[in-house]
């Protein structure tokens, strides 16, 4: 053979190994590398405007619930926390966002239900939360959800939560609807309105807030099931990785430590960590 041909094809032959190599670099990190992103990068998407659960504050950092189980699921997939791209997962942009790839996996509370299943798939649950009400601190008008009748009740347009109060709970309630929950939390602590309904996680990262210290409790009536898990691309094998690292978090304390500082000023009674896989309707 050519020695000329034969230097040829060896520079040839190690530069198609180098380019795998980068290939399967990139394409071990999923949706991440497939945004050039270097391989040890995870893109994990949150709620940016849900405080307890999802926000992202004034100075860029990130803070809640889901953001301290993300950060412990991102470490135990490999990745510290400088190597988490947090994006903001809209409620109605959350099955898209997997099916396109733009994110690794998604935690905001985010409820399993089968029409969403059959979309994307869930990892966990990792906490059960219930749908609830929120008023004063001083407010000892409401005792269970009967009471409601007759109070203005607020929650976001177009809330299921709302219509379930109005609808199965408390039919003669007065449904008022803002266009966020920040705007029902100034309404109530004005007096304008009576109650706040929503999941209770939620409600609780809004009322243990600095700002709201001791304004605010939790009716806990549990008007419904609400079953969070960390959604993934169909068929994404991350699913099962996942699940390993929430029982891990379970077992070492470090889920009910991430429930205490994110929701516990708010008083509330968290129910024990939910197994891997049980739905509970």
């Amino acid at each position: 053979m050519n020695p000329l041909r034969t230097r040829r094809l060896t520079v040839a032959a190690a530069t198609a190994i180098v380019l795998s190599f980068t290939g399967s670099a990139y394409a071990a990190a999923g949706p991440s590398g497939g945004h050039g992103q270097r391989a040890d990068k995870i893109t994990v998407g949150i709620k940016f405007d849900q405080p307890g659960i999802g926000l992202k504050t004034p100075d860029g950092t990130y803070t809640g619930f889901d953001v301290d189980v993300a950060t412990y699921v991102a470490k135990q997939l490999g990745h510290d926390p400088g190597d988490i791209v947090w994006k903001e997962a809209k409620s109605a942009d959350r099955e898209t966002m997997l099916q396109r790839g733009d994110v690794d996996f998604i935690a905001a509370s985010y409820s399993i239900n089968p029409k969403r299943a059959e979309k994307v798939d869930f990892a966990g649950p990792y906490l059960l939360a219930h749908q609830d009400v929120l008023i004063r601190a001083d407010d000892n008008s409401i005792t269970k959800p009967s009471d409601l009748n007759d109070k203005k009740l607020c929650s976001v347009t177009g809330s299921t939560s709302a219509q379930n109060v109005k609808t199965k709970i408390a039919p003669k309630a007065q449904l008022q609807e803002y266009g966020g929950y920040s705007e029902c939390l100034t309404g109530l602590e004005n007096g304008v309105v009576d109650a706040l309904t929503t999941d209770d996680s939620i409600l609780a990262g809004y009322a243990a807030q600095p700002q709201f210290k001791g304004e605010f409790k939790l009716g806990g009536f549990k008007l419904s099931n609400e079953n969070y898990g960390i959604g993934v691309q169909k068929g994404s094998d991350l699913k099962d990785r996942i699940n390993t690292a929430l029982q891990k978090m379970v077992a070492d304390g470090s889920w009910q430590k991430a429930v205490d500082k994110n929701f516990g000023p708010a008083g509330y009674k968290n129910e024990p960590a939910p197994k891997i896989g049980v739905i509970v309707q």
